[in-house]
Formats: C-alpha cells, sequence, structure tokens
C-alpha cells in the first residue's frame, strides 16, 4: 500500500514536472475584447533564462548603454547584434520588455529597426514603420506577457545609466515595472520651496502665490479651473498654469495638500499631505518624468517613494514599508465664470505661475488618444470620454459618463448608482451617499479610470 502512495505521489511529481516546462498559453485568460484588437498571443515561456541567455540578454541590454566622459551613449556593435539575434532565437516573448525600454532611449534609426523587428518576430507580430515602440508595448500590456527574470535589475541599468536622477526611484515595491515608462522629461529634484529655479524638468509648484478673484483679470469666463474647497477656504487652479506644472504642494484651509494634474489622462486630484502617522514627515510631491501606463508617475522629494497617482497608495521606498495611503479630497472641474460666482471670495493661482506658457494640451496634443502606450482598454466606453470617478461607501468604484450626467441633472432627473448620488456644482459636480455627505470625487478620462479600477461599476443613464 505505502509503495502504491509513493509510487502515485512520484508520477503526480513528475506530471507537475512535465507541465512547468510546457510553454504557457496566454490566450485562455483574456477577454475576446483584446483577441479582436489584437489577435493571439504568442506561446508563452516559463522559468529562468539559460546562462547562455542570461549572458546575451547582459551583452543586448545591460551593457549596450554606458557613461563616456560626462555623457551616457548607447554602445551598439557586433557584439550587441550577436545577442540580440540569440534572444531571438530563444523564443521568449518575455524578453519583449527589455527590447521595449531599450528602444525607448535609441534615437538611430537602423538600431531602432533591429530591435523592433527582434521584437516582432518574438510575438509574431509586424508593426507599422512609424509607430512600432507604442504598439509593441500596447501588444505587451494587452496580452499581459509577464517580466523576464531579473526584469528590474536591468531595466534599472538601463534608465539610471542613461538619464541622471532616477537612481533612488527604482526599487522593488507594490509596483508593476512592465508598465512603467519615460514620459521624455527628467525628474524634478529640485528642493521644497526652490522650484523658482529653472530646469528642463516639468516643474512642480511649491507653496503658489495667489489672488482674489476680482484681481485675476487674465483668466476668461470660459477658462477650466479646477476647484477646492477645504474647510470653507476654496482656491482654483486654473488648467493653463496645471498643465504647465502639473504638481502643486499647497497649503489650504489649514491643510497641506498636494495636486497632481496628468494631462494625459485628463485628471486633476487633491491629496492631504499633513496628519500624517507618527514618523512619517509631509510628502513633498515631485513628477518623475516616468509614466505607468499613460498616468504620470508622481515620488516623495524626501524618501524617493513612488506613489500610485490616481490612487494615492506609496507603491515603493520607505513610505510603502510604512503603508502610506494619502487622503484624497475632491476637485471640481468647472469654468472660471461658474466656480467664481458660486464662491465669491475664490483665491485663484497668479498668471506668473503658468512662466509665460500657454499649453492646452487638452484640445491640443492630446485630443487625437493617448499619445503613449495604454494596452488594453475597457470597452464599455470610448477610451477619453470624460467621467465622474467615485469610490461608493461599500467600496465599489463607480463611473458617470460626464457629459450623459450633467444633461441628466439639467433636467431635474437622478443620477444615482452604488448609493452614489450626483449633483451640480459650481459648474461641475460633487458626489453624496445616501445621506447627503459628500463623497470625495474627481473627473478622468475613461481609460484611465478603468485601468486603476477595474472593477468600476458605471452608470448608463
Amino acid at each position: 500500500m505505502l509503495i502504491h502512495f509513493c509510487t502515485r505521489i512520484a508520477t503526480i511529481l513528475l506530471f507537475a514536472t512535465i507541465l512547468a516546462q510546457q510553454p504557457l498559453h496566454a490566450e485562455s485568460r483574456l477577454p475576446s475584447y483584446i483577441i479582436e484588437s489584437f489577435g493571439r498571443p504568442p506561446t508563452l515561456v516559463d522559468g529562468p533564462l539559460s546562462k547562455p541567455l542570461a549572458k546575451a540578454v547582459n551583452i543586448a541590454f545591460a551593457q549596450s548603454v554606458a557613461p563616456i566622459g560626462s555623457e551616457t551613449q548607447i554602445i551598439w556593435g557586433p557584439q550587441q547584434e550577436e545577442a540580440l539575434d540569440e534572444v531571438v532565437t530563444s523564443g521568449d516573448p518575455r524578453l519583449v520588455w527589455l527590447i521595449s525600454d531599450l528602444m525607448r532611449f535609441v534615437w538611430q534609426k537602423d538600431i531602432q529597426d533591429q530591435l523592433s523587428e527582434a521584437a516582432g518576430k518574438l510575438l509574431g507580430k509586424s508593426w507599422k514603420d512609424t509607430d512600432a515602440w507604442n504598439q509593441m508595448i500596447d501588444h505587451l500590456i494587452a496580452w499581459d506577457i509577464p517580466a523576464p527574470p531579473d526584469y528590474l535589475k536591468t531595466k534599472r541599468v538601463i534608465y539610471t545609466t542613461l538619464l541622471h536622477g532616477w537612481d533612488g526611484l527604482f526599487k522593488d515595491g507594490e509596483i508593476d515595472w512592465r508598465h512603467v515608462t519615460w514620459g521624455g522629461v527628467p525628474a524634478d529634484t529640485r528642493a521644497f520651496g526652490q522650484t523658482d529655479l529653472p530646469c528642463s524638468c516639468i516643474p512642480a509648484a511649491d507653496n503658489p502665490t495667489v489672488t482674489s478673484a476680482g484681481k485675476a483679470k487674465w483668466l476668461r469666463d470660459d477658462d477650466i479651473v479646477f476647484g477646492i474647497v477645504i474647510n470653507g477656504e476654496a482656491r482654483a487652479y486654473p488648467r493653463q498654469i496645471m498643465e504647465v506644472r502639473e504638481l502643486v504642494n499647497d497649503t489650504l484651509g489649514g491643510r497641506d495638500i498636494g495636486i497632481p494634474y496628468c494631462t494625459l489622462c485628463g485628471a486633476a486630484q487633491a491629496y492631504f499631505t499633513d496628519t500624517l502617522p507618527s514618523g512619517i514627515q509631509r510628502p513633498v510631491l515631485r513628477t518623475s518624468g516616468l509614466l505607468n501606463r499613460s498616468n504620470k508617475v508622481m515620488f516623495d522629494l524626501n524618501t524617493y517613494s513612488i506613489f500610485d497617482t490616481f490612487r494615492g497608495i506609496a507603491l515603493t521606498g520607505p513610505l510603502a514599508e510604512q503603508g502610506l495611503v494619502l487622503e484624497q479630497t475632491t476637485v471640481i472641474t468647472s469654468d472660471w465664470k461658474s466656480w467664481k460666482e458660486e464662491h465669491p471670495n475664490t483665491t485663484v493661482l497668479t498668471e506668473d505661475l503658468a512662466l509665460g506658457r500657454n499649453f492646452n494640451f487638452r484640445e491640443g496634443r492630446d485630443a487625437a488618444g493617448p499619445i503613449f502606450p495604454i494596452g488594453d482598454v475597457d470597452p464599455r466606453l470610448p477610451i477619453q470620454e470624460d467621467v465622474i470617478g467615485v469610490i461608493a461607501p461599500n467600496g465599489t468604484p463607480v463611473a458617470f459618463p460626464r457629459g450623459v450626467a450633467l444633461l441628466a441633472l439639467r433636467s431635474k432627473k437622478a443620477v444615482v448608482l452604488e448609493g452614489v448620488t450626483l449633483r451640480r456644482s459650481a459648474g461641475g459636480i460633487q458626489a453624496f451617499d445616501i445621506a447627503g455627505t459628500k463623497i470625495t470625487t474627481h473627473q478622468a478620462f475613461w481609460f484611465a479610470w478603468s485601468q486603476f479600477h477595474p472593477t468600476t461599476a458605471l452608470w448608463k443613464g
């Protein structure tokens, strides 16, 4: 009996070992709409890299970037080409993540062509000549291709060698490093209060200067503002300033707040950065120059802890180790006329904070759709439909298409879902629970809200 039992266990273990060595099939775990949009995924490979392949990966990626004097350059020669051939021969689609990371920094067309061709072979796809990098990552995300072994280690070498300021950011944590890419600018590492210093980064504003509504003659009535009220004190943050700054560390109503604005996902949010657990210094929020599925990646300048910008959760570093989650407060997206009529005592940021720039990314650069990869998107709404996002009292994320909801409210119709009721407020929309208490809310593009809240309940009118 014991012999029979041991034989059975051995058979099960052998079968499990064989299964572990077999290719994984990604298709069975993907929604049908992804297959329709992106085609069938490649066969996946599991397990560690062989020693020869690991060596080839190191040569093709980690050793292809190096400091030369005061500059950092891409090193690409016969060794890298031979190593890339070995990567392709492996048939391991996981390695396309590293190809995409290196390709983000390569400007030489001949190297780009080699990298995109290699990625195409591993994924079984061909790319449009002008947009290979975006298409590549869209497919990787949509198919949920796993990261290769030691992925962060190699990615860290590529990123921190090629651009200074990120050394403290690339750490293990609750962040999916596959989805993090470079947005084209360096990190804002200026000290708190020194944000008047010039930089090639996206420049945050600390303790911004403000003026009364009556003195803000430069604002037109139809200009969009992000309005915040804390302890009865109202302040407007004009969109044209936020498109330049993207992050403001401010004090309003006696509370410290951090306000990130992601132009790419159409979302202005506000987080309290005071009343924190013992031993945690007020976070100084900065733009890292990195993106997570077309959403800005912000970090704390004091600890270099990365936050989930959309949810206020510390993902890496000391603040993640302490489990810090920033409390969010409501941001009302409105027009200047409506905001100042409902809040006549409002203050507003001064024109000089726009640094003489007049960006309008919302109606210009971003109007045709996301310019960075986002992968699969919940197909229930168009990707750039504006939604009012709320976490319901029962914990369910809910979203209301803003345009339809606003029309319903203007017609005196009820807009209710999961115990959340919407009402008009200062030209925008505010959420309330059943008892009539305000619930934190903000506006965003559907692709952004649904990515970070994939279980969202959607109000359909």
